[in-house]
């Protein structure tokens, strides 16, 4: 009996260490795709942010030449600094982070210059300036921006003030330059394209959802619960893809806010602001519907064809929506696939379903909703809509009772 034991154990082992191997070598073989598909998104990423690099080398340039040239600063280093900080800064918060430099900048040298008047120089002075001219940034309710500048400027005061007592006013004018110059450039000489930028950001996240409602679709068909549960685990690292959309009408938004070239896509800019937010409802949606995909096929619940079509048919809806969007046509055919989804999930629902499909069912309307009223519809005729597509089908009677004897 031991020995038996002994050899199972051993061919335990070696089926682990063969299924460890393998997976080794199924990982060696996909690195050459997986390094050409990262390659190519690192490019995609590029081309969406092209104009930044421009705009950080004018920026830079101009700054320099005000403070060195103009105004004869003689270190005017941190002006091309400031400039290329508020340039590459996140989009949506150029004129925050521009603000918050300067005032961090400027209490900086307040602090400083009063408390070495009070205090004098030292180490122990140096690190009390700046632990309370931190103090009073963080009474200010400023973000990390303002508490570096803040604390950096009190350093320098701290400890180069009674080398150099004139250091306080270039500094603060670098600070001004570099942020005036920064938000010249990206408001007025280079502003991005705010709708251009926000298509950039909807389409990845579109076709995303779009690959993700395939598999599930795929899975329900099969029966494929462990598909299924990978579906689930990719729709779970879709939040990144919703923040950059977000970012992208914030940014888009700043653009057209402030840069007088763009005010004239103010309005389209609001309807796609609008549809975004539509969009991002309807991606919780499908997640949500996703999950319950798994416990249809956990639960062992009746699958009829239309279900998986249904999701398909959603799946096409939002790549329609992608490829509209970016020829800027009207949103005709991604109407058509969503009232096709939700007549599908209809007919679904009319052949039987258990618990959880039901609610797939009801995800499928409710996201159908939302891509609707992202294509520009309203929330009654959105609602209206669905209800007819969904109408088109009704659960089946139930059967007559048996004759009494």
């Amino acid at each position: 009996m031991a020995a038996a034991r002994k050899n199972a154990a051993g061919e335990e082992k070696q089926s682990q260490l063969a299924a460890t191997v393998d997976r080794v070598r199924r990982g060696v073989r996909a690195l050459p795709a997986r390094g050409l598909r990262e390659g190519r998104q690192r490019l995609r990423h590029l081309r969406g942010r092209s104009i930044i690099p421009v705009q950080a080398g004018v920026a830079a340039a101009l700054a320099w030449l005000l403070a060195d040239d103009v105004l004869r600063n003689p270190d005017p280093v941190f002006a091309p600094a400031v400039a290329v900080g508020t340039i590459v800064s996140a989009l949506g918060q150029r004129l925050r982070r521009t603000i918050e430099t300067v005032v961090g900048v400027a209490v900086g040298i307040a602090a400083g210059d009063l408390l070495v008047a009070l205090l004098g120089a030292g180490p122990w002075q140096t690190g009390l300036i700046v632990a309370l001219a931190v103090v009073v940034a963080i009474l200010l309710r400023g973000s990390s921006t303002l508490l570096v500048q803040t604390g950096g400027t009190a350093v320098l005061i701290a400890t180069l003030t009674p080398a150099n007592p004139e250091i306080g006013l270039p500094r603060f004018l670098n600070a001004l330059i570099g942020g005036l110059v920064g938000l010249t450039v990206v408001l007025v000489l280079l502003p991005l394209n705010p709708l251009r930028l926000v298509q950039r950001a909807v389409g990845p996240a579109l076709e995303r959802l779009a690959a993700l409602l395939d598999r599930s679709a795929a899975a329900l068909a099969s029966h494929d619960l462990d598909r299924a549960r990978a579906a689930l685990d990719q729709v779970r690292d879709f939040d990144p893809r919703l923040t950059q959309l977000q970012e992208a009408l914030q940014a888009a938004n700043e653009v057209v806010t402030l840069a007088p070239r763009r005010w004239s896509n103010r309005h389209v800019l609001a309807e796609l602001t609008d549809g975004g937010d539509h969009i991002e409802r309807a991606a919780r949606n499908c997640r949500a519907m996703l999950r319950r995909v798994v416990s249809v096929l956990e639960d062992d619940e009746p699958v009829p064809d239309r279900l998986p079509t249904a999701l398909r048919q959603l799946a096409a809806a939002l790549q329609a929506m992608h490829r509209e969007l970016d020829r800027g046509r009207e949103f005709a055919e991604t109407r058509e696939r969503v009232q096709r989804a939700v007549s599908e999930a209809g007919e679904a629902y009319a052949l039987g379903l258990g618990y959880s499909g039901n609610v797939v069912v009801a995800q499928v309307r409710t996201a159908g909703s939302d891509l609707l009223r992202a294509t520009g519809i309203g929330r009654r005729d959105a609602n209206r809509t669905v209800r007819r597509a969904a109408g088109r089908s009704r659960p089946p009677s139930p059967p007559p009772a048996p004759p009494r004897p």
